[in-house]
């Protein structure tokens, strides 16, 4: 077959088989009767129905026509909750929300900028309105459940004042105009970026910048942010693999400029101190080389973080032994549908 066949004909080895995909409709599995380890395939069938509307999702949970789902709407989570027939489960999020400031971009390329436009950030704002009681205020860039998270790491105070001050150092015009680009899709570390991108509009213009917010589809969101369209974007990572490097070095290193740097920022003294914690294996050394890199990325300020968020996956009661995946992957692995 061709390479470019390959998400339309997957080949794999796990416990289900895939039959059939219908574009932005629905997956379909097979439990694989053949595979190794048979308590990990309880399923006959597993379907993966593509819905975008986080109410419809929740709706057709509570009728009872799917049995998981993901992504509930802060102000859904106490409803579900309270929902007899549902069962929510939640941790702590391996993830991360925040704003990227393309350094290529004047004015991003001065530090002050990016400093005025940082603190005028109502983070807690956002966090109330947003994530509701579902996340907790994020200060650095990666979360605080990730071995070497430097926890002497503080943000500067909400000051708009100073914003204001350090712009018109900077020779930064009243009135300058930027672009404020908004994810189009829901994600653990952010439910809505439109609003999220609305609030902050409202913040920078208290400090005479005019953002214009922008959206693409979620494919062309990428893509464009990836070639450096953009002046400032809303962005994010779940953890894949639960190494610091998975955050300090492919969210913010100098090798990740042409794929999800998106700040295309690339600061030696950092990238420095990432590499060298790759190159070895001392826990402590890598820990000591990773707090080190977290100072730099603060001062420096390509990014402003906003908020790590609670994961809450809920699923019909007769759901048995599902597990939530800190590495935001939904695995069926011995999972079954009890009476």
């Amino acid at each position: 077959g061709k390479a470019a066949d390959i998400n339309q004909k997957p080949i794999g080895t796990g416990p289900f088989v895939f039959s059939r995909y219908q574009k932005d409709a629905v997956i379909r599995y097979k439990g694989n009767k053949d595979y190794w380890k048979p308590d990990d395939v309880k399923i006959d069938n597993l379907i993966f129905a593509i819905n975008t509307d986080a109410s419809v999702r929740m709706q057709k949970l509570k009728a009872g026509e799917c049995h998981v789902t993901l992504f509930p709407r802060p102000a859904d989570i106490a409803s579900l909750q309270q929902d007899a027939n549902l069962q929510m489960h939640e941790q702590a999020g391996f993830n991360v929300g925040y704003i990227a400031y393309n350094v290529t971009h004047p004015p991003f390329d001065k530090l002050e900028v990016r400093q005025a436009l940082d603190m005028a950030v109502n983070k807690q704002a956002i966090l109330n309105a947003v994530y509701q009681d579902a996340g907790q205020l994020a200060v650095n860039g990666m979360p605080p459940t990730q071995w070497s998270y430097n926890e002497d790491i503080k943000d500067p105070a909400f000051d708009p004042e100073k914003a204001r001050e350090l712009l018109k150092a900077a020779g930064v015009k009243e009135g300058t105009e930027i672009t404020l680009w908004a994810m189009p899709v829901q994600r653990p570390y952010n439910p809505n970026a439109k609003q999220i991108a609305e609030m902050l509009q409202a913040d920078w213009a208290k400090i005479g910048i005019k953002a214009r917010i922008v959206s693409y589809e979620w494919g062309e969101y990428l893509k464009r942010a990836k070639a450096g369209e953009h002046d400032a974007m809303l962005i994010g990572w779940s953890g894949d693999n639960g190494d610091p490097d998975n955050w300090l070095g492919t969210l913010y290193g100098c090798d990740a400029v042409d794929g999800n740097n998106f700040s295309k920022w690339c600061f030696e003294d950092y990238d420095k101190l990432v590499k060298a914690a790759k190159r070895t294996t001392d826990v402590a050394e890598r820990t000591e080389l990773y707090k080190q890199a977290q100072v730099i990325l603060k001062r420096e300020v390509p990014i402003t973080p906003l908020a790590h968020s609670t994961v809450y996956q809920p699923m019909r009661k007769e759901v048995r032994d599902f597990r939530i995946s800190p590495f935001a992957l939904n695995a069926f692995y011995g999972v079954s549908i009890g009476k």
